[in-house]
């Protein structure tokens, strides 16, 4: 009984292909294969090899053909591009010996795929996690596909795209685009490289905005990097993390926790978000597990990195909070680093003589605090009444706070108390949208404030 040997030749250029699988086509009574690729071969092959050439589409007949010259005690090498194992011939062999029941020997030999060569050409993107999908449907419905892209996308797998265009399929890669977007920044790199390791060959790198669909064709492998995934003097990288183990060294056990937990729910997010609302809505999901923040939390535009910026430049130097338990929540050692106090006015013994009638003692601390600071950044995690408060004093030119929090819980005068706040388009405002709310949530986004130029780099917990 003969042999067959499944040889990936690699993306094309001789150099690319390995000694192991010259070695075989050297020794080859016959060779089959595509008819494009025994140019790559010539002259490895021994003297009175037979080679038999098919057109494309023809795989099912190349494997029939090889197992009936195997069978005749004959050793045939079965070619295919890149790697054979890789939507190659290899699996279509296996499945036919044990269709046939034949004894015929099987040996595969990897060569370098067309994603691999891509990749090398384009830097390093496939330096972490990455799958590859190819997007022909003849074989596997478009259902499966789709489902497939959006698992790649979600799981933020650095994504190696086979096939992504024909004459007939136009509007799949359109389609992959589209889904990436959902889950992934517009600047994620996308690399892509037409004719890898052959004479006409291209390399172009974009983000995943800026693609365009219609510079691929089918000789073309596309490239998706990953969340970490930079582009750098036209290269991509993707970082597998030595440096960032190297820099965390010293880091706190606590800290690190608090860095797993913001990776773990940023790659959760539905949609990726402008850094100054994303590190706001990483703190608040990170305080209470609660991912309906993605639909609640509402910030002016950049109103995380103005607070910071009036902090920095020691023009914010309170925060004033409408009950003690948002005090006691935000970081200490913040406060420290920053040169900021954390005020809350309802243990000041003047309360007792102003709160009668219907004055809340949360609203006369807040009388109390704007008498004595002003444009303080107001933090509310509790009381509806104390935030309605601050919001009459500003109509009345009494406050012009620096920012407010408004996240107090409950059902009485809740909602109606954030929808009081909306209005000031002068001051930036973070609030907790509906019912929900808490000490907690104030205190975290205070501490999202502190901290924000930890945000670039998804880095928190450096005062815990």
């Amino acid at each position: 009984m003969g042999k067959i040997i499944i040889a990936g030749l690699g993306p094309g250029n001789p150099e690319d292909m390995t000694p192991a699988v010259l070695a075989a086509v050297s020794k080859a009574d016959v060779v089959i294969g595509y008819k494009y690729y025994f140019r790559f071969i010539e002259s490895s092959l021994r003297e009175g090899c037979e080679c038999i050439d098919t057109g494309m589409k023809h795989e099912r007949e190349r494997a029939e053909q090889a197992f009936l010259i195997a069978e005749q005690g004959k050793t045939v090498v079965v070619i295919s591009s890149g790697d054979a194992g890789i939507y190659g011939m290899a699996p279509l062999i296996y499945e036919m010996q044990q269709e046939r029941g034949s004894d015929v020997e099987i040996e595969v030999l990897p060569g370098i795929s067309a994603f691999q060569k891509a990749a090398s050409l384009l830097g390093a993107p496939i330096g972490h996690d990455f799958c590859i999908i190819s997007l022909s449907d003849l074989m596997t419905p478009w259902q499966v596909i789709e489902r497939r892209i959006k698992a790649a996308a979600q799981g933020d797998f650095v994504t190696a795209i086979y096939n992504p265009k024909s004459n007939g399929r136009y509007w799949q890669l359109y389609r992959l685009q589209e889904l990436f977007l959902m889950d992934r920044s517009p600047e994620t790199p996308i690399g892509y490289v037409r004719q890898a390791g052959r004479e006409d060959e291209e390399v172009k790198v974009t983000t995943l905005a800026e693609f365009d669909p219609e510079d691929v064709d089918m000789f073309t492998v596309v490239l998706i990097g990953n969340s970490q995934s930079y582009i750098r003097d036209g290269k991509i990288i993707t970082p597998r993390g030595y440096y960032r183990e190297e820099q965390q060294t010293g880091i706190k056990p606590g800290q690190q926790i608090m860095m797993e937990s913001f990776r773990t729910i940023s790659g959760e997010l539905q949609k990726d978000y402008p850094l100054d609302h994303k590190w706001a809505l990483l703190h608040a999901i990170h305080t209470t597990a609660d991912f309906e923040m993605e639909n609640i939390l509402y910030t002016d535009p950049m109103a995380v990195e103005t607070l910071y910026n009036k902090v920095k430049s020691g023009e914010l130097k309170t925060i004033i909070t409408d009950v003690t338990m948002v005090t006691s929540g935000i970081r200490k050692g913040a406060l420290q680093r920053l040169g900021i106090e954390a005020k809350c006015y309802l243990s000041d013994p003047r309360i007792a003589e102003m709160a009668q009638g219907d004055l809340t003692r949360t609203q006369a601390g807040i009388r109390l605090a704007v008498e004595e600071y002003p444009d303080a950044l107001y933090a509310f995690g509790n009381a509806p009444t104390a935030l309605m408060e601050l919001c009459d004093l500003i109509r009345k030119g009494k406050a012009h706070p620096a920012g407010i929090i408004a996240a107090p819980v409950g059902f009485v005068h809740v909602c109606e108390s954030k929808h009081m706040v909306k209005p000031f388009k002068g001051i930036p405002k973070i609030i907790v949208e509906g019912r929900k709310g808490g000490s907690n949530l104030a205190a975290t986004l205070c501490n999202a404030i502190l901290t924000y130029d930890d945000a670039a780099q998804l880095k928190p917990g450096r005062d815990l």
